[in-house]
């Protein structure tokens, strides 16, 4: 069975990158998965030196890409260190796992957008599920009451943010756009992209070869990129695909006309960014443009509470939209609120879990949201407003530092969300005893800092009552969490 080719770039001196590079692929059989995904072969197990397993390697890991458990692969070593080795399977040679796809995307093993789409879906959120499993063990020496089903949403074309690379290449006289390769600064190679939404996976193609006519096309560094949904309800100027141009030199009248040309084709926002983010500068695509503000607007919907988001491109929300309808709903669930009761959502960002919060406590009761950005909370406020909620209050707040001598914290809370980046919120957990939430609900987008503050909320008198995975990234070794938390009656 053949595996996609790979063209990772190793981390290794070059005499050492030379030498990998000439050697023959080695046989191993896959044990298990580390938890990016990865199949943990060992060497000398099985294998003796005719098969390339050199006496003094055994008992050394390899992480192979592309391998699952059981399959016997021939291996083609990609990066070799003193206590492990990395490679990509090459060819599955006997005992294929059940679980082995075929990966929907031509691009597969070389684009380093994601490294699992050579799994069944199913067996992917299963194994997400097994390392939050794994990580809340071992470091809070937990496992919760209940096992929350999988959240799962659209697993092809659902990415709606994202930043692309984008490279002349003057050999081949084109424009590469897109990920880089895996492990690599170079640019993959790439036509079509099916994680991305349609609306942009699908017309790469059509982006290199604009840029490839451009006469700045080798000062084009990268295109972010953010989509909304299409509302009919708003005017036909609603423009839900965004794109903002990184350049590197000021382009000529002549190179953003074809830009205006070819995304006024497509009803998308188009921006230029020359520097930092303050130089970021929406272009009118015709007369009729309304410019008077720096930004274009966006929108998103959360239908089971009737509420409309609006945001800017560079605003963070959820990559995923059908999956954050869901992870919504499931964390107002979790919380079983009650008329009246005061709710604390900390990170709040553009309210996407204190608008529905709200909702949910009605007029009797109350929201806080607090977030670090206070564009964001500005942006909360105002979706708010249009959404004709009044029961919610925005606070910009460093939320590293003790905030509970504050007037909006000092009156406790009938239940707490938090939604934190990657680094989780340890400091946080130094002072959230001062809320006297008797209900928590944690989302999480790092299954190793969840775990992390879920043994210090474990010390202050919580109990883990639920916790689950959501298929935020599918067919990444992303791992999306949601745990909820009770205090324990004295």
């Amino acid at each position: 069975m053949a595996i996609p080719p790979s063209k990772k770039k190793s981390k290794p001196s070059s005499k050492t990158r030379r030498r990998l590079k000439d050697a023959e692929p080695i046989p191993f059989t896959v044990d298990r998965l580390s938890h990016d995904g990865r199949g943990v072969a060992i060497y000398g197990n099985g294998f003796g030196v005719d098969d390339g397993h050199a006496e003094d390697k055994h008992g050394k890991t390899v992480f192979v890409s592309f391998a699952l458990p059981g399959e016997s692969a021939l291996v083609k070593i990609t990066n070799s260190r003193a206590s492990f080795e990395e490679g990509d399977a090459i060819e599955v040679t006997a005992n294929p796992n059940p679980e082995r796809a075929v990966p929907p995307c031509p691009h597969f093993g070389v684009c380093g957008g994601c490294n699992l789409q050579h799994w069944e879906p199913e067996a992917q959120i299963n194994f997400k599920q097994s390392v939050l499993a794994e990580m809340l063990m071992h470091q809070a020496n937990v496992e919760p009451d209940n096992w929350l089903a999988p959240v799962v949403g659209d697993r092809l074309g659902y990415r709606t943010k994202a930043r692309l690379g984008v490279r002349y290449v003057v050999k081949k006289e084109t424009a590469l756009v897109g990920f880089r390769e895996r492990s690599s600064n170079f640019l993959a190679e790439l036509n079509e992209c099916h994680i991305l939404d349609p609306r942009i996976g699908f017309e790469i193609e059509n982006l290199k070869t604009l840029i490839s006519t451009l006469k700045s096309r080798d000062k084009i560094a990268q295109l972010e990129l953010a989509m909304g949904e299409q509302l009919p309800e708003l005017p036909d100027g609603n423009q839900p695909v965004a794109l903002i141009v990184r350049h590197l030199e000021p382009l000529s009248e002549a190179d953003i006309d074809k830009l205006k040309a070819f995304f006024a084709a497509r009803n998308w926002q188009l921006y230029l960014q020359s520097k930092g983010a303050d130089s970021i500068e929406r272009i009118a695509l015709t007369e009729a443009d309304d410019l008077s503000e720096q930004f274009g607007r966006l929108y998103y919907q959360l239908p089971e509470y009737d509420l409309t988001f609006e945001f800017i491109p560079t605003d963070f929300t959820q990559v995923n939209l059908s999956v954050n309808r869901q992870m919504t709903k499931l964390a107002c669930d979790l919380l079983d609120l009650k008329a009246g009761e005061r709710v604390l959502d900390l990170f709040s960002g553009l309210g996407n879990f204190s608008l529905p919060l709200a909702r949910l406590v009605g007029e009797t009761g109350s929201v806080v949201g607090v977030e670090g950005s206070e564009a964001m909370t500005k942006r909360a406020a105002d979706n708010a407003r249009r959404n004709g909620i009044s029961n919610t209050e925005f606070y910009s707040q460093d939320l590293t530092k003790d905030c509970t001598d504050k007037p909006w914290a000092n009156q406790g809370f009938d239940a707490l969300l938090i939604d934190p980046p990657r680094s989780g919120a340890w400091e946080i957990m130094q002072y959230l005893p001062k809320f006297n939430a008797e209900r928590i609900v944690y989302v999480s987008c790092n299954p190793a800092t969840l775990a992390r503050d879920t043994k210090a909320l474990l010390e202050q008198g919580y109990r883990l009552t639920h916790a689950g995975v959501m298929d935020m990234f599918c067919h990444t070794g992303h791992v999306e969490s949601i745990a909820r938390f009770e205090k324990v009656d004295s």
